[in-house]
């Protein structure tokens, strides 16, 4: 049998605008994602004498959806170019489910990626790519997995610089967000306050900490918070332990504090690990 170990990452937001909504029901996004260290770890073995593949998770708080992602992706991959390799596939979660992070979409986008390779197939990436936006709109980031500007529902992507090396600091409470309900809420209210992406990325580009300090935005916030108040209070902490660069990330219910400053970063956690899941980290560039 043929094993592979594969780090499967997560991501956090940046700014986050909604800009329409297609006929399909689908939300047209304009925003800057960020590849983070923090990651799910992915074992694949091949099962040459397997009926199907089979797939686990560790984690008993995981719903379906973490499965039928990573099944979706095997299926689609199928579809596109059939193959009769069968795969046992364990999943050892550990980014925060309902958070906000992709974790998810991660994982269906790095088994396009692995399978791919590991048989063989030779799909383009701009096949992928088309594969893994039918599966879910954070899918397509995951398969480059640099940071860049998305937008349409996430499929159109233009890789940016960030000049800073920043340390990241997610903080998560105990209640998570599930991102229909609040997309249904911003669909409710159509006022929800914008922001402006190129200011995002000229200050992520130029290493302009305050210009980004200022810019950070995501139209879900006050959704979220409306559901989850204790990502308002969150985010009060952070600031007030020092951080200025504080954002929910997607549809919450995380919050993030990117610093260049490890000692700030580190002080912050200690003193919100006992109530929250905290997780210290670093950007992908």
């Amino acid at each position: 049998m043929r094993r592979i170990v594969v780090q499967s990452n997560a991501k956090i937001n940046i700014c986050l605008d909604i800009t329409g909504q297609r006929e399909d029901g689908y939300h047209t996004l304009d925003m800057v994602m960020v590849p983070v260290a923090l990651h799910d770890t992915l074992v694949i073995e091949e099962y040459p004498k397997a009926i199907d593949n089979f797939v686990t998770l560790d984690d008993f708080n995981c719903e379906m959806s973490e499965f039928n992602t990573v099944t979706k992706a095997l299926d689609s991959l199928k579809e596109l170019k059939p193959y009769d390799n069968k795969f046992k596939i364990d999943m050892h979660k550990v980014i925060p489910m309902k958070a906000g992070l992709g974790g998810g979409s991660s994982n269906a986008a790095f088994v396009l990626k692995t399978i791919n390779n590991f048989v063989k197939l030779g799909i383009p990436e701009e096949k992928l790519l088309e594969v893994a936006t039918s599966i879910g709109a954070d899918v397509p980031f995951f398969i480059k997995n640099v940071p860049a500007r998305c937008q349409g529902i996430g499929d159109e992507m233009t890789p940016i610089r960030i000049k800073n090396n920043y340390y990241v600091l997610i903080v998560k409470p105990e209640a998570g967000c599930p991102t229909q309900n609040v997309y249904k809420l911003c669909d409710k209210n159509k006022n929800w306050p914008h922001g402006n992406v190129e200011t995002v990325i000229k200050a992520l580009e130029e290493g302009d900490d305050e210009l980004l300090a200022k810019s950070v935005f995501n139209v879900m916030e006050k959704a979220a918070i409306s559901m989850v108040p204790e990502i308002q209070v969150i985010k009060d902490k952070l600031y007030e332990l020092g951080l200025k660069i504080v954002l929910m990330s997607g549809s919450g219910s995380s919050v993030f504090a990117l610093s260049a400053n490890k000692k700030l970063i580190k002080n912050a956690m200690k003193k919100l690990e006992n109530k929250y899941n905290v997780i210290m980290t670093t950007i992908i560039k």
